[in-house]
């Protein structure tokens, strides 16, 4: 049985290594990206199960990314969470409004995200 693979965009390296450890824990492949231009190219190119999204980072927002993996035909399905600092309700609407599945919020509790990734994705 192949891993399901699970891309985790942030411009927050300590953020990128704690999802990577949990997740690949879990059993997940793990891609990493570093600003939104690397996550839209990867994600277009590795076709993961999942994505986690950033919404402040360099090259591109997390909306724009979420928006334009949106539109494309190979990537329109593909489970979109936000994963940002930035709780105020009309950024949370935002990212529904782009695409995103799921909008969640820093500081977050690694387990918790994992059993939220294992009910959306499966193990």
């Amino acid at each position: 049985r192949v891993a399901k693979k699970i891309l985790v965009a942030d411009d927050e390296v300590h953020i990128v290594r704690i999802l990577t450890d949990v997740l690949t824990d879990a059993g997940y492949e793990v891609i990493p990206a570093f600003d939104g231009k690397e996550a839209l190219e990867k994600a277009l190119e590795e076709k993961p199960d999942l994505v986690f999204l950033d919404l402040m980072m360099p090259e591109m927002s997390g909306y724009e990314v979420c928006r334009r993996l949106r539109e494309e035909e190979t990537t329109r399905d593909t489970l979109i969470f936000m994963l940002t600092a930035r709780g105020q309700e009309s950024d949370e609407e935002e990212g529904y409004r782009v695409g995103a599945d799921l909008y969640l919020t820093k500081p977050f509790a690694p387990r918790k995200l994992v059993r939220i990734v294992q009910e959306k994705l499966g193990k």
